[in-house]
């Protein structure tokens, strides 16, 4: 029996809708229209299409959306200070700075410069304190796509045997972070655990963000596991056609899974929502609102 494909497509564009309507009423109640700024350094072309993925679906929702592309060889002087204007335009709620940055740039240091109120990423090291804390702080988006998505399948984590396997600042440690906070027991597999596919065979809730093409076989998974893959890798077919896959060996998965996510069209349009979501909540955060539950 082949596993129920968790429509991550379907999710996200009911998730945009609430945004939406959120959107609406704010302007409507408040005169306040939530504001997203995307950095992006060069032209590499995969951030490039992201970006205009993200903007097309801002402006979609009603959220104000400004673009800021800047040279490859920009200075890290430079980059700051672009970041610095737009930490001090009341207009800009959330800044979003695309990675990776060309060698020369300090990555670390750029997201550093961020407001951490504006910090929609959730890649600050002030977010990240509070996420490890269990306090409210803004949530990073892949992580948020991916408990929002396990929760449309099992309602509650709660007992849940989850296997991340990754470590990033990005997806894998925040992930585990908020897994920890919906009472999952969680594992964290990366490139040094020994024996890594009995550690997958133990998880209920398999997620897959390290970036190796097909890493994880269908032998790997529980019967009846939900496997969430985060992972986008660009391969060559024997037809010499390119095509996107996941970290998971997507046809032998499906035939062992109880659930699983699709590449394209699982975690990766719910990324693009999230990131929505946290711009709204910022806007209302720094406008002295109440916060809305739109991620439930």
């Amino acid at each position: 029996m082949s596993a129920r494909i968790i429509d991550g497509s379907a999710t996200a564009a009911a998730l945009r809708e609430k945004v939406a309507g959120e959107v609406a009423r704010l302007a409507r109640d408040h005169g306040l229209i939530p504001g997203l700024a995307v950095v992006l350094v060069g032209d590499d072309p995969a951030s490039s299409i992201y970006v205009r993925s993200k903007v097309r679906r801002t402006a979609e929702a009603g959220v104000h959306s400004s673009d800021h592309r800047l040279p490859a060889g920009i200075s890290q002087a430079d980059l700051v200070a672009t970041i610095a204007r737009l930490n001090a335009d009341p207009k800009v709620h959330g800044i979003l700075l695309q990675l990776p940055l060309p060698s020369h740039l300090d990555a670390a240091a750029a997201i550093e410069a961020i407001d951490p109120a504006k910090d929609v990423d959730g890649l600050h090291p002030e977010t990240v304190g509070r996420l490890a804390s269990g306090m409210p702080t803004l949530v990073p988006c892949t992580p948020q796509a991916c408990i929002i998505l396990a929760k449309g399948v099992h309602g509650s984590l709660a007992g849940l045997e989850a296997v991340v396997i990754g470590r990033s600042n990005i997806v894998g440690k925040p992930l585990a972070q908020l897994l920890l906070a919906d009472n999952a027991t969680v594992t964290v597999a990366h490139s040094k655990t020994r024996d890594l596919a009995a550690v997958c065979r133990r998880a209920e809730l398999l997620i897959a963000a390290v970036g190796r093409a097909e890493l994880v076989r269908g032998a790997w998974i529980r019967p009846g596991a939900t496997v969430l893959d985060v992972g986008i890798n660009r391969m060559v077919g024997d037809d010499g056609k390119t095509r996107l896959v996941g970290d998971v060996a997507f046809a032998e998965a499906v035939e062992v899974a109880g659930a699983i996510t699709p590449v394209p069209g699982g975690v990766g349009p719910m990324t693009i929502a999230c990131v929505l979501v946290n711009t709204v909540r910022a806007a209302c955060a720094q406008a002295g609102l109440p916060l809305p539950d739109l991620a439930s």
